[in-house]
């Protein structure tokens, strides 16, 4: 996918990807890192938090990847 077929509303942040696939963020992030799929400038908003959001995702590729994205069962720690 090129830049330039994307439209505004294809752009989402991490938290907005989460919400819409049910993958997580850090899945997301770790595509991203393993260039799975791209990463675009921010607009730069604020949170309210005192974060600014700097990394934006294309919701088209997102979704493409969540389509054979599997959870993974997390093992439970042996209690001593």
């Amino acid at each position: 996918m090129k830049p330039s077929e994307l439209y505004s509303d294809d752009l989402v942040f991490a938290h907005e990807a989460e919400a819409a696939t049910g993958v997580p963020k850090t899945v997301i992030r770790q595509w991203a890192s393993r260039g799975r799929i791209r990463r675009y400038e921010g607009d730069g908003k604020y949170s309210g938090q005192g974060h600014e959001y700097k990394t934006m995702y294309a919701l088209p590729e997102v979704k493409e990847l969540a389509r054979g994205y599997k959870r993974t069962p997390q093992r439970a720690r042996r209690v001593a």
